[in-house]
């Protein structure tokens, strides 16, 4: 039963190192990447289809992201779609190629994704404890109703402040790369 809870709140932590991963990759850097794009969806025949579905997406050069969509005729609503989203990037299309120019990062933009990063950090490590506490609460609940012995119960504390303390330095680690790579110039 603690052997339980305590896979129940790994994978938890997990998910929640992920969704910080993916959030991380949507704070653009200095230079194209194109999941910055991932959460762009397009009308497609009335229904809203992701972006990349819809066309393939390269980097061009270290500033530039090429969408080429599969139907000429997507070009219009593909830049709407992202003139719409919060990219933040203006795009400009010739013949067939949606391009998007990443402009450079001011030293204030670099500072301002990086108090983003910051936040998305913190919003993992709240996250990781809360998971904590419900896992927490489920050991002492078992321990409370003798499905479990109380030194076990203890040692699955213990054992889960651990796990809690190793996705903790995962979402501090992850955070510093991002930091160190918003800020190079």
């Amino acid at each position: 039963m603690l052997d339980d809870i305590h896979q129940d709140a790994e994978e938890r932590m997990g998910k929640s190192l992920e969704s910080l991963s993916a959030a991380f990759a949507k704070i653009r850097t200095g230079r194209a990447n194109p999941r910055i794009l991932d959460g762009i969806t397009v009308e497609y025949y009335g229904v809203e289809t992701p972006l990349n579905q819809l066309a393939s997406i390269n980097v061009e050069d270290a500033r530039t992201l090429a969408i080429s969509p599969w139907e000429k005729k997507l070009l219009p609503q593909i830049e709407k779609a992202i003139l719409k989203s919060d990219v933040g990037i203006t795009p400009s299309t010739s013949n067939d190629v949606v391009r998007l120019p990443l402009p450079p990062l001011t030293e204030q933009n670099r500072k301002d994704l990086v108090k983003q990063a910051r936040h998305e950090a913190e919003q993992a490590r709240v996250a990781v404890r809360n998971i904590r506490r419900d896992a927490m609460s489920d050991i002492r609940d078992a321990v409370k109703e003798k499905m479990a012995p109380e030194d076990e119960g203890r040692r699955a504390e213990e054992k889960l402040q651990a796990l809690t303390d190793r996705y903790i330095g995962e979402v501090d680690k992850e955070l510093g790369n991002k930091e160190s790579d918003l800020l190079a110039i």
